[in-house]
């Protein structure tokens, strides 16, 4: 049966409408306080910050999002990049607004002893340099220092974005690229505002005044639209300029933009938002790491909010279907935070400098993420150039912030690594959006470093026998890779002697990263578990959850907090019941493969260590093995994963399951018709015979399942209308295998009417078209009267091998959706068999379908006066239509 995800675009409404309103309303919040702090010159303080952070957050930033994830539903590739981007910005500017309140709250004064006041200056930047007094004030442990300029780090790079973002939108309308370029502008002045006197605020209120002015006119030009299906107010439809203006198509990129094409297009392309995501985060680290901003308590609130719009671009790569970006967008927000939380609890600790300095030498988690960058850099070499160099640029920035290198040089390091990272993020995010606006490669990325076929021998280099590939099964999912990275970082992470468990400094840092991968970030992987729907769903990584919860609970929290004996005994209770819950998840591993099964064995002897470290008895030695040991399988699994997942086979060896389901034969019902397998040549001449006698049959199409009869038979296809009690004023349509065969029946088509079919030909859209002598060329004779309507006929090419091999064997076929009229489409052969079994001659049985709507119904008869009407809206947007056919009208001019 087809998910319940995968609802259609139709189902969306407008978007548009709840994205822009946020927009506006959010500017107008900002733009009121603006205008208050200009007339009376007093900046607004306290609970008025809090509530208009609040707003900003739950408006600017909740309801977008909302609208960003609709969009990207709607296969909008650009309303869900930029909704959800803004949504980070609001949600963002929202949070420095609340400090700005928390700030001229009563402050705490905290006297600091003499020997820790130098120390301050480590904690907020470990390289400025700060005279402190011995006592000062130090509101909520110095994480309100440096606002103003954690905010302008903030907006330098949605301003650049903001304006990547309104020229993009320029391709596709004359609204949004008002609304998004007021939104640069605003956010130039405000940064001013910042540090400038109050004028820059009267002309941001001026330009948020035109946001407001702007998204009102959008939002009842899009909701206008929505509810009359024609374009009542001007603005939409219609772009400033083409995207071909921009560039012509890379050859090199051909095999790229192939392979995406294979991918689930029930969802926009996530890649951009990926992208926008990793130009923010660095940016802001980069700021920090030169000085600019000294402490990184507001930083981590910007860096967390971004984090979680990456994770969303994580989230729709994996509905795409896509294990490459699912997995290297989830190991990048996985990053961002642990660092920014890292950071964070070094600006809020006060420690001597000695031991904060031995506690990060004693860290190894990030060498973790340099493995994982190499990993990427294997996965991008089925890519393309620019995706090499971006993981290769992530490689170098998780060497620059390995601890163990001396802090006179480590924070110039990580700077330079996010100054040259931010640049490459944005040029990928403008290249992704424009080259997915046009779906062709418009913006330079470079070939394919590698041929497909050349890294799959490499790959299968160390299995014994190369020939093998054997293909993914149901229990792969592509979010397999994330789990191993999820729990190597966590593993590595913990990993420490004796020594380091009584350093404060060390036990507070790795607080973040074993809790942010082995728990948060793995509860997101969790989730993918369950929308992978695999045979075991979440289980595994549910219960590891747990586990490293609880293990950062008790052994780096519990230290600082100096837990009683008691409460130790309780984590012992804990721990015993963990191991057995683990030896259950060994069983469920041996249906899988080795690789898990051996994380699973050895993440038992891990959760002995930690009965035993409640006990007071832990062999530090045996236990810094162990976790090596869980982290390198961790490492290899991952890798195979990944690789095997981009491929679809198994290139790297994972292991056979080792205990194997037996399936039981049980007595089957008689079925009400005959079956046939569409993967047996026997089978689908089977039911091409079928056909050829005068039967019905169920048949897959590339949508959902159809009804079809040969064309040569016409009483066939009036039985279709008693089959499925269909209405006699509803026509039926044709379907054929490719596009020659409609040019060897020569129809009178426009040369601006066959483009557009080669460029909707095969796939899930049908034109209707004027009807013509050329159908009894097509081979349609018999049935001329009883297709289509007097004057029009409907033509399907679907992009399923199965339907166009049948087609090439029949002849045309007369075909409709395979379900009662007016009732669901049918999405899988027993939904067919079920429902109309009985009245049929035979069922061509393919599995679930890939889509839960029939195809889109596009109007032609009128294409060559420039129109084309939606007749109805089904698997593909009309949005995407759209823009498939300016594309075109823009080739033939």
């Amino acid at each position: 049966m087809a998910s319940s995800d995968g609802f259609p675009a139709s189902f969306y409404g407008e978007p548009g409408v709840l994205g822009m309103l946020s927009n506006g309303i959010s500017a107008f919040l900002v733009l009121l306080q603006n205008f208050h702090t200009a007339h009376t010159g007093t900046a607004p303080a306290g609970v008025e910050n809090i509530l208009a952070g609040v707003h900003l957050i739950l408006i600017g930033g909740v309801c977008q999002l909302v609208a960003g994830m609709l969009s990207f539903r709607k296969y909008d590739h650009l309303s869900g990049t930029a909704f959800i981007g803004y949504a980070a910005l609001w949600g963002s500017y929202g949070a420095t607004r609340i400090y700005f309140g928390a700030s001229t709250q009563t402050p705490t004064i905290v006297p600091l002893p003499a020997q820790i006041t130098n120390n301050l200056s480590l904690s907020t930047n470990m390289t400025s340099n700060m005279s402190l007094t011995a006592t000062m004030v130090i509101p909520v442990f110095h994480v309100c220092l440096s606002i103003k300029e954690t905010a302008i780090a903030g907006l330098v790079p949605y301003i650049l974005l903001s304006f990547l973002l309104a020229f993009c939108s320029a391709t596709v309308n004359y609204i949004m690229p008002l609304v998004f370029g007021a939104i640069t502008a605003t956010l130039v002045f405000e940064a001013v505002g910042l540090v400038a006197s109050s004028w820059a605020l009267v002309v941001s209120g001026v330009l948020e005044l035109l946001i407001l002015i702007f998204a009102i006119y959008g939002s009842a030009a899009l909701l206008g639209k929505g509810l009359t299906q024609r374009l009542v107010l001007k603005g939409f439809g219609t772009p400033l300029f083409s995207v071909l203006l921009l560039g012509t198509t890379n050859s090199g990129s051909a095999q790229k933009i192939g392979q995406e094409k294979k991918k689930n297009t029930k969802y926009a392309e996530p890649m951009a938002l990926g992208f926008f995501c990793d130009t923010v985060a660095p940016f802001i680290f980069a700021f920090y790491s030169f000085g600019y901003i000294k402490s990184f308590g507001v930083g981590v609130a910007w860096v967390s909010i971004i984090t979680v719009a990456q994770l969303f671009s994580s989230y729709y790569a994996h509905l795409r279907q896509d294990c490459y970006h699912t997995t290297k967008f989830g190991l990048h927000a996985t990053y961002w935070l642990i660092k920014a939380w890292d950071e964070f609890v070094l600006s809020a600790l006060v420690l001597e400098d000695d031991k904060v300095a031995s506690g990060r030498e004693a860290m190894v988690g990030n060498w973790f993420f340099v493995m994982a960058g190499v990993m990427l850099c294997v996965g991008s070499l089925n890519t393309d150039v620019l995706e090499l160099i971006h993981n290769m640029l992530f490689v170098l920035l998780t060497l620059s912030t390995i601890p163990q290198i001396a802090l006179q040089g480590y924070y110039i390091f990580f700077g330079v690594a996010c100054s040259l990272f931010t640049a490459a993020s944005l040029y990928c995010t403008f290249s992704r959006l424009i080259n997915t606006i046009a779906e062709k490669s418009l913006i330079p990325v470079g070939p394919q470093p590698i041929s497909s076929e050349m890294l799959k021998k490499a790959l299968m280099c160390c299995r014994a026998n190369q020939g093998d590939q054997e293909a993914l099964t149901q229990t792969d999912q592509g979010s397999d890779a994330l789990f191993y990275i999820s729990n190597g970082v966590a593993a590595l992470s913990a990993l420490h002697a004796r020594s380091s468990s009584l350093n404060p400094a060390f036990l507070h840092l790795t607080v973040p990263w074993v809790l942010i991968s082995g728990a948060i970030i793995q509860a997101y992987v969790s989730r993918l578990q369950v929308t992978g729907g695999g045979r075991f769903g979440s289980v595994i990584p549910t219960i590891y959850v747990a586990v490293w919860a609880t293990w950062t609970w008790f052994r780096f929290s519990g230290n600082l907090l100096q837990l009683s004996a008691e409460a130790a005994y309780g984590f012992t209770a804990g721990a015993i019941a963990l191991l057995v819950i683990n030896a259950f998840l060994m069983l469920i591993a041996a249906y899988r493969n080795l690789v898990l099964l051996f994380l699973t064995s050895v993440m038992e002897v891990v959760l002995v260590c930690f009965l035993l470290s409640t006990l007071q008895r832990l062999p530090y030695e045996f236990e810094i093995a162990t976790l090596a040991l869980f982290s390198i399988i961790c490492i290899y699994g991952a890798l195979a994963s990944l690789v095997n997942c981009i491929f679809s086979h198994r290139l790297l060896p994972m292991g056979p399951p080792l205990i194997k389901e037996k399936v039981r034969w049980e007595s089957v019902p008689e079925l009400p018709c005959p079956v046939a397998n569409s993967r047996l040549t026997s089978s689908l001449m089977k039911i091409a015979g079928l056909l050829e006698e005068g039967g019905v049959c169920g048949v897959p199409t590339d949508t959902v399942y159809a009804l079809a009869a040969s064309c040569k038979n016409p009483r066939a296809i009036e039985n279709i209308y008693n089959i499925k009690d269909r209405p006699a004023e509803k026509p039926i349509c044709i379907c054929i295998s490719n596009v020659e065969q409609l040019v060897e029946a020569k129809p009178p088509f426009s040369p601006l009417l066959w483009e557009f079919m080669r460029n909707v030909y095969p796939g899930g859209i049908s034109c209707i078209v004027s009807k013509g002598d050329w159908l009894f060329k097509l081979g349609v004779g018999p049935a001329y009267d009883r297709v289509g309507t007097k004057d029009s006929i409907m033509i399907r090419v679907p992009d399923h091998t199965v339907t166009g091999h049948l087609c090439d064997i029949t002849g045309p076929l007369a075909i409709t959706s395979a379900n009662p009229s007016g009732e669901p489409d049918s999405t899988h052969h027993t939904m067919v068999i079920n429902r109309l079994g009985h009245k049929l001659q035979g069922v061509l049985c393919d599995g679930d379908s890939n889509e839960v709507v029939a195809s889109t119904v596009v109007n032609c008869l009128k294409i060559d006066e420039g129109t084309i009407t939606i007749v109805r809206e089904g698997c593909v947007p009309a949005v995407k239509v759209h823009q498939i056919f300016e594309r075109v009208k823009s080739t033939m001019v």
